[in-house]
């Protein structure tokens, strides 16, 4: 069991480290930016990075995690792999992820991704492959659930993703995930910081800087900014487990047994407790940690090793 933590705690940090020391470079992009009108306070910009290519028909869109950006280390390792299957790509920051936004995301706004996928600069790819990240993951089963999908989504992977919000919280907040639970804090913050300078926020700065859990952050910024009655109220609207049977294209979860962000034990009882499409595929692993894997794993998929490599030759078979 120890040995088992040890894996995961190590492939959960030892990938965003050698990121930190040795960034990988890639291919020539442009900058991004569509707008979402939906909100009472105006239309909200989303941002991001796109990698266009003429002889490609197929664009990956990639969506990172809670608190990550366009930038975070998973959403370049895919951008990396899309750039070696020949997609065009997209990595695109959440409403107000990147510093540059103009509002804040939850955990089931898909209409940022949908905005995205039909904004006028994808209209020339004829397949659009969706790859979420953690919570990036959760919004992009959300979306294949909708009802709403655009006819040109072929396909949906989330990694780590948590499906029961209310489970996942009270796992990251326990104290001896305080470290992740810091980490992802410090995006969240950030990014908050960001929009106040620019818009009304639902809390004084000074009061979310010193929120210190993200139940709390929930309960004190989320309801407030989107109406919903209390965090669990929130977790119970939006979480994905209940409508994993609405699932409407091929879609695939990858989960890691010792995660310790998105522990085993939150995300397999949410799955075991609701119907599933005959669409989704579910893929345990006992290697790996949260969004990091070993570069020799292997899914069975018949590509090259590595999970990038594995999951966008299942988006593209599909």
């Amino acid at each position: 069991m120890m040995q088992r933590i040890l894996h995961g705690h190590f492939w959960t940090v030892a990938p965003w480290l050698k990121h930190q020391i040795r960034a990988p470079r890639l291919a020539p992009s442009s900058p991004f930016s569509v707008h979402v009108d939906e909100t009472p306070a105006g239309p909200v910009r989303l941002l991001g990075r796109i990698r266009h290519r003429e002889d490609a028909g197929s664009i990956l869109v990639i969506v990172h995690g809670l608190g990550g950006t366009s930038e975070s280390y998973y959403v370049v390792e895919a951008a990396l792999m899309a750039e070696r299957a020949g997609l065009a790509c997209l990595r695109i920051n959440l409403r107000g992820a990147g510093g540059d936004g103009d509002d804040i995301y939850h955990a089931g706004l898909f209409s940022d991704l949908h905005a995205a996928i039909t904004s006028p600069e994808l209209g020339r790819y004829e397949r659009v492959l969706v790859l979420g990240y953690s919570l990036g993951g959760h919004i992009a089963l959300r979306y294949a659930a909708s009802g709403s999908l655009d006819g040109r989504v072929h396909a949906v992977a989330a990694v780590c993703p948590p499906l029961d919000l209310e489970r996942a919280v009270a796992a990251i907040d326990q104290p001896e995930r305080w470290v992740y639970r810091r980490h992802v804090m410090a995006g969240l913050k950030e990014m908050y910081t960001a929009v106040a300078s620019r818009r009304a926020v639902p809390v004084p700065l000074d009061e979310a800087l010193a929120i210190r859990t993200i139940r709390e952050w929930d309960r004190r910024i989320m309801t407030r900014r989107f109406g919903y009655q209390s965090a669990e109220a929130y977790y119970a609207s939006e979480s994905a487990a209940p409508r994993l049977g609405d699932i409407a294209v091929p879609s695939l979860i990858v989960a890691a047994e010792a995660d310790p962000m998105v522990p085993l034990d939150t995300v397999r009882p949410a799955i075991e407790a609701h119907p599933r499409s005959p669409l989704l595929d579910v893929q345990w692993l006992r290697r790996g940690g949260h969004v990091g894997f070993p570069r020799t794993l292997s899914l069975g998929f018949g590509a090259a090793p590595g999970l990038e490599s594995q999951v966008i030759h299942w988006l593209t078979r599909n």
